[in-house]
């Protein structure tokens, strides 16, 4: 457990490091705590990982060029706090830069490296204090309207980026798992994308767990196919039943017939236990994203085999992703959600925005994915191609954006405000952030 002191200097010491790092440094002569004149060159690379904070720096001390590594502290006395005395990865140290020099520090080799003080100008310091006490949303707001567009932009296209290939190595992993199968690697893309975030982990687990081995054999029958599915999510058992719909689920025919199915199916492939039902949520839900819904239709999905990873690499345009997505919940599941419990009769089909989000989520990650493992740039800018022919998702990250100014016109810019949202302002990481940067060496 850190102290209060301990996270405190963690905090101001990086950003010590932002300051150094974007040379926010005092008006006027740089010199050493012992009189030499000191000019920075190239702060060097920012180094996140184990040993020195900047690699490869460049700094002129007292007339002599230097090339080395510069180490950061709060205080001087860190460097002994944290051991640097006697670790021979900091004998490459050129420079020490410290906010306040109240000790002289020593390398594991014997040497002496000058000392910089660099105090954290006060405008910065109290606009970081803002940034990290603030409790709106987003806490840079003050800032946008006077954003360039260009900046804007640049920023919001490498947030896409950086979001593309965050997704993009999470198919990679399920590629892994599954041992180089990219057709099944896509399938768990698109069951947890099923899940529309609430059911998401469910999905996933889900189909991780389903025996497409055995649902290849079925495909052109429907019926075996949700039972398949069905069986397999734990969702043929009375006990996963809501409460009030068990008593009719128990004389349900449709009910009954799958439970049979599912029976006979597992028992012809072996098939290990299902996943346990308590696994699905239904809090908050709307019916039409039940989880027996969405399994059913991609269930129906499945049987089409429209949604091949061929199919879905090859769609060019919007239009053909739609159609090769298109699917629905017939029969049974036309006048039902829940197994027991009829509704009123509606066609059970994916909708648009829907399909807008699968489109989103699950496709253009695989694009950039598949474009990553064969180093082919075209799929990887395919993917950006269509999200920016898409249009933007709507929440409320979106809308807190637009009334801060941001213009949201595609999905390329959805994904990469929420990328912004959740890789950065909720870890209060705006020392790496270009709106935050913009917003610490703001005059007001």
């Amino acid at each position: 457990m850190h102290s209060h002191y301990e996270r405190v200097t963690a905090i101001m010491e990086e950003l010590l490091h932002y300051v150094w790092h974007h040379r926010l440094l005092p008006l006027g002569p740089l010199q050493t705590v012992d009189g030499q004149g000191v000019e920075v060159i190239d702060p060097g690379l920012h180094n996140r990982n184990a040993g020195p904070d900047f690699f490869n720096a460049k700094v002129r001390i007292g007339g002599t060029l230097w090339v080395g590594n510069v180490e950061i502290h709060l205080r001087a006395s860190d460097w002994d706090r944290h051991g640097h005395q006697a670790d021979a990865a900091y004998n490459s140290v050129i420079l020490h830069v410290v906010e306040v020099a109240d000790a002289a520090v020593t390398t594991a080799d014997g040497k002496q490296p000058p000392q910089l003080v660099v105090p954290i100008p006060e405008q910065v310091r109290q606009h970081y204090a803002e940034l990290c006490t603030t409790d709106d949303y987003p806490r840079c707001w003050r800032i946008i309207p006077r954003l360039s567009a260009l900046m804007v932009h640049s920023w919001m296209s490498a947030l896409l980026c950086e979001r593309l290939q965050q997704r993009a190595d999470r198919c990679m992993g399920w590629l892994h798992a599954v041992d180089g199968d990219w057709e099944r690697t896509l399938f768990i893309a698109l069951a947890r994308n099923f899940g529309f975030g609430l059911n998401g982990d469910a999905f996933e687990t889900w189909a991780r767990h389903l025996p497409l081995h055995a649902a290849a054999k079925h495909r052109d029958d429907t019926f075996q196919l949700q039972a398949l599915f069905l069986g397999t999510a734990g969702l043929l058992t009375l006990e996963a039943v809501p409460p009030t719909a068990r008593e009719a689920a128990a004389t349900d025919t449709e009910f009954l017939r799958l439970q049979q199915e599912w029976a006979y199916l597992q028992h012809k492939f072996q098939l290990p236990e299902p996943m346990h039902h308590t696994l699905w949520r239904y809090l908050r839900l709307r019916p039409q994203n039940f989880p027996h819904l969405r399994i059913v239709q991609l269930a129906h999905l499945y049987g089409r085999g429209t949604a091949s990873f061929s199919a879905l690499m090859e769609a060019r345009t919007r239009e053909q992703l739609h159609a090769a997505l298109a699917t629905e919940a017939t029969g049974y599941w036309q006048d039902h959600y829940l197994f027991g419990l009829p509704a009123k009769p509606s066609r059970k089909t994916l909708s648009a925005a829907s399909r807008d989000l699968i489109i989103i989520n699950t496709v253009c990650p695989m694009l950039f994915a598949r474009g990553t493992a064969l180093g082919d740039e075209a799929l990887q800018e395919r993917a950006t191609v269509l999200l920016e022919a898409l249009r933007p998702e709507e929440n409320y990250i979106i809308r807190q954006w637009r009334q801060c100014g941001v213009n949201v016109a595609t999905a390329a810019d959805s994904q990469a405000l929420i990328q912004l949202k959740r890789e950065y302002c909720d870890r209060r990481d705006c020392l790496r952030c270009r709106f935050g940067y913009e917003y610490l060496k703001c005059d007001s």
